[in-house]
Formats: C-alpha cells, structure tokens, sequence
C-alpha cells in the first residue's frame, strides 16, 4: 500500500512522501514494517522528526450527543532529526508494534462494516507538522477472537454493525482508551426477550477477555465476561458457552430492571460457572465509561 503526498504543511515546493507497508494485513499484537521514503522539494529543510501512528476513528459521547473522533492509539518515531537537500530521496525503513486491543477490521477476509484502522505519516520541518493521508491496515482476528466469531455466526446470530466506543470497560485491564462493540441481532428462538448481544475483545499477550452484553426486549441489560488464556479460548466450545449464557439470560432478562443508560446494571444477575473458562463467567456491571481526553477532530 502506498501514499503519495505532497506536504501541505510546508507550501509549495516542499517535502514529498510515499509511506510504503511490506504487508497491509495484520492483526493483534503482530508487527507492521515498511519504508518511509521522503523526497526533497525545491530547496534544502531540516526534518526534525518523522513519526508514523496507527489511528481509527471511536464513537465519543457528550452530553446528550454522540460523536466521532480520529484516535491515535500507537506512536513510534522513526527518525531523528536529519538535513534534507533539495531534490534529495532518504527511505527509513521502520517496525511499527500493533497493539494487543487493536480492533479487527476483517473476518473470512471480508471487511467488518464500520471500522478502519489506518497508518498515518507525520514530518515535522520547522515546527510544522503535516499528517498526511492515510495507508489502510487490514486488522484480522486472531485465532481465538476467529473461534468466538464463527460460534456467533453457527448459532445464527446476524450481524449488525461494528463500532468503537470510546471509554474503559470496569473491571477490565484495558489499555486502549477504547473498545470494540461487535453487535449481532439474536436468533429467532430468543426474539421476543433478547434483542441484540454486543461482543467485545480486550486482549494482551497471555489472555483474552470476550465481553458479552445482552439487551433484553423488556429493557434489562445482561453482562457476561468470559477470560482465559488464548490457547483456552481457541479450542473452547463457543457455541457451548455462548448460547448456554444467551438462554439463561432470555428466561431472566424480562425479570430485570432497566438502571438507566447504554451500559446500565442488571441487579446483579448471576450464570453458573462454565467448564474450563478460567475464573468462570461472571454477570453484573462490566461497563463504566469514564471521560477521557479526546484526540482532535481531523
């Protein structure tokens, strides 16, 4: 994948760069490498810096709206500062560490409606900054996120759409200042009392956590959290755990009580451990989003 750009920051005339990726897919905690190659424009500049970041756009709340936002989630500065002669050609060759929670964008290597991740360039030449355009990543799941999704998609669930919240999940070690909301319409056999059940991965490099919410026709939400290691995850029975946990939520959500907003409580429903889920699956209130700073519009 390759951008050409001419920097705007810098007039005309300036600085060029084509950011080229060895490999525009990837996924969660892989590495992403390429060359950075930057042509000189017209007369000599110092670059002070260049910095590649991976970025995506989250769904941010404010007040009684709701937004989105650029996000930059991972930074890594290539070069230092370096002269640059007119008309000169300078390719930096970079590595560029894909976080752990990065959202998958793709599944069966069709892209998953909603989400983008993407690679942005930045050169800074006399306290200008310029971004750039930016260079698609295709983020693929990882073995154990491709296992709960196809267990989704055999129970019968239909997808709905995807999007990132922006926010924490309490309870959770969370490192981004996001999360994935994977959200799926409930079979017919739960109409009438579950509606939709929304999916979220919170990964690092030992453990997974799948984090389920369930919105009860009656106006209860349910919350599962499943953890476990990723080998534990890959060959877990998803179909198993996940329908288990939606049938029992589809005979207790009509007793609930609706708290009040999109990730309210549910009084402290309680499932029964599953077999082999590392410290068993726990309902209750999994969600609390918090204010966080927001990264600018673009």
């Amino acid at each position: 994948m390759v951008f050409k750009k001419l920097m705007r920051a810098f007039g005309v005339g300036g600085p060029g760069v084509d950011t080229v990726l060895h490999r525009a897919d990837t996924q969660p905690g892989r590495t992403l490498t390429g060359t950075v190659e930057i042509t000189g424009g017209d007369h000599d500049v110092v670059i002070q810096e260049v910095v590649l970041s991976l970025v995506t756009r989250a769904e941010v709340e404010m007040g009684d709206a709701e937004g989105g936002a650029v996000v930059e989630f991972a930074r890594s500065v290539v070069s230092g500062e370096f002269g640059l002669a007119a008309g000169e050609e300078r390719r930096i060759d970079f590595e560029l560490p894909v976080p752990w929670e990065t959202p998958v964008t793709m599944f069966y290597g069709k892209p998953l409606r909603g989400m983008a991740v993407g690679v942005r360039t930045e050169l800074a030449v006399a306290k200008a900054v310029d971004k750039g355009d930016l260079d698609p990543v295709n983020v693929h799941p990882l073995g154990c996120q491709e296992a709960v999704l196809e267990a989704f998609e055999g129970l019968g669930f239909q997808f709905r759409s995807a999007d990132l919240e922006h926010g924490r999940i309490h309870g959770v070690a969370q490192q981004l200042p996001f999360y994935q909301e994977i959200e799926y319409i409930a079979p017919s056999q739960y109409r009438g009392r579950v509606g939709e059940v929304e999916l979220t991965f919170v990964a690092d490099p030992r453990e997974i956590e799948v984090v389920l919410e369930a919105d009860g026709r009656s106006g209860g939400d349910a919350f599962g959290r499943f953890r476990m290691s990723h080998e534990e995850a890959e060959s877990a029975d998803w179909p198993s755990l996940v329908g288990g946990w939606v049938s029992e939520l589809a005979d207790r959500i009509p007793h609930q009580s609706h708290h009040g907003g999109h990730h309210g409580g549910m009084g402290g429903v309680v499932a029964g451990a599953a077999a082999g889920v590392v410290g068993g699956m726990v309902l209750g209130e999994v969600f609390d989003e918090v204010g966080e700073e927001l990264f600018g519009e673009e």
